[in-house]
């Protein structure tokens, strides 16, 4: 049996689920998810927070659009997607350049010394902290809401999301894309390859230019709170060159090693060596030992070369819209992202600059 639709979706991740909300009143729309679940990879498994300045320019043009959509999410929620959390960056000597690079052009971050850092969160070794700074608007983000929201959204304007339904083939025929899956076969004028760590495999099916996606595999563990300390209060706190990062999550303390090790798309799991040199890198920076791993986990960041996420119709091939290549700022830029998506696909003007635009073209990789 054969499915219509104006737009297809392929992938029911934050990204996926987030630009078919945005396109569903005005538009019929079907999300393909291969997993028994949208939101199973990458966006299940998200540090949840937003950080205003992570990430390059573009990146950070983006948080600013997202951002007011998360404080106010109107239809997603009937409250803040975001409470409070803040970050904490601290470096050794070695890392103090790449704490400078890192301020330059940021906003609302403050400088701490290493006896302010250490109020903030008591284990840190004050001796190796040699500058520090602070964004106390960093945010949680409750993704799960988020993401069941952007899915309200498509069900209440008679969108689908069929799970379990990996495509198989995808034709373009007469100017209409096909995809074949196990559970039938769904066709539209327009194709969204939100297939995260997957794009570049979906492109390849639909004879699509890739754009040299690389997945990473992020890894995280569950430790024990240290004893005689009110974690939750604290902030995410992290090395300056990302060398580990820890956050409070529920009443236990998250803490990764932040590796970005190259991996074939697939449910990745831990690398239990990686995990250990990132705990060990962790303990150095802190006066607790790891004594206990409660819970291990791993995720995907895909990145393209310059880090920047490919958005935009694809220039090889007509109704081929890329939204891929959004590394580790997937949540926080979904709001952004989805909008400008529906906007581009529905023939919109967009909020987003030229220049953020012109960032995102997947026309880049030719």
């Amino acid at each position: 049996m054969t499915h219509t639709s104006d737009v297809l979706v392929i992938g029911g991740g934050i990204a996926g689920i987030g630009a078919a909300a945005r396109i569903s009143p005005e538009a019929s729309v079907t999300v393909l998810e291969s997993m028994n679940a949208f939101g199973y990879h990458s966006s299940g498994r998200s540090a949840a927070i937003f950080i205003r300045n992570y990430g390059n320019k573009t990146l950070r043009a983006l948080n600013a659009i997202s951002e007011p959509v998360l404080l106010e999410p109107d239809g997603i929620s009937d409250c803040s997607l975001l409470s409070p959390r803040g970050e904490l960056l601290v470096a050794t000597e070695s890392e103090i350049e790449v704490l400078e690079r890192y301020l330059d052009g940021a906003t609302g971050i403050e400088i701490l010394s290493a006896d302010q850092a250490v109020d903030l969160v008591p284990i840190l070794r004050k001796q190796k902290i040699a500058a520090a700074a602070y964004e106390p608007n960093a945010q949680d983000i409750d993704v799960d809401r988020l993401l069941q929201g952007f899915a309200r959204i498509i069900k209440q304007n008679k969108g689908k999301i069929v799970t379990n339904a990996p495509a198989q083939k995808i034709s373009r025929i007469k100017g209409v894309w096909q995809v074949e899956t196990s559970v039938g076969t769904f066709e539209a004028k327009v194709l969204i390859n939100a297939a995260g760590a997957w794009a570049d495999e979906v492109a390849s099916m639909a004879r699509v230019q890739q754009v040299g996606l690389t997945p990473m595999r992020r890894s995280a563990a569950l430790l024990p709170p240290p004893d005689d300390h009110e974690i939750m209060k604290w902030p995410l706190f992290a090395s300056a060159s990302e060398q580990w990062y820890a956050k409070p999550e529920g009443g236990k303390l998250m803490v990764s090693p932040a590796d970005e090790d190259p991996v074939e798309p697939h449910d990745v799991f831990v690398d239990d060596m990686v995990l250990a040199e990132g705990l060990d890198r962790y303990e150095q920076a802190v006066s607790v030992p790891v004594t206990r791993v409660d819970k291990s986990w791993a995720g995907l960041r895909s990145f393209v070369k310059d880090r920047t996420p490919v958005v935009g119709f694809a220039p090889d091939t007509e109704g081929f819209i890329w939204l891929a290549g959004q590394g580790g700022y997937g949540i926080q830029t979904a709001p952004a992202l989805s909008a400008y998506v529906a906007d581009i696909c529905l023939g919109r003007t967009s909020e987003l600059s030229l220049e953020t635009m012109k960032a995102l073209n997947p026309e880049r990789f030719i």
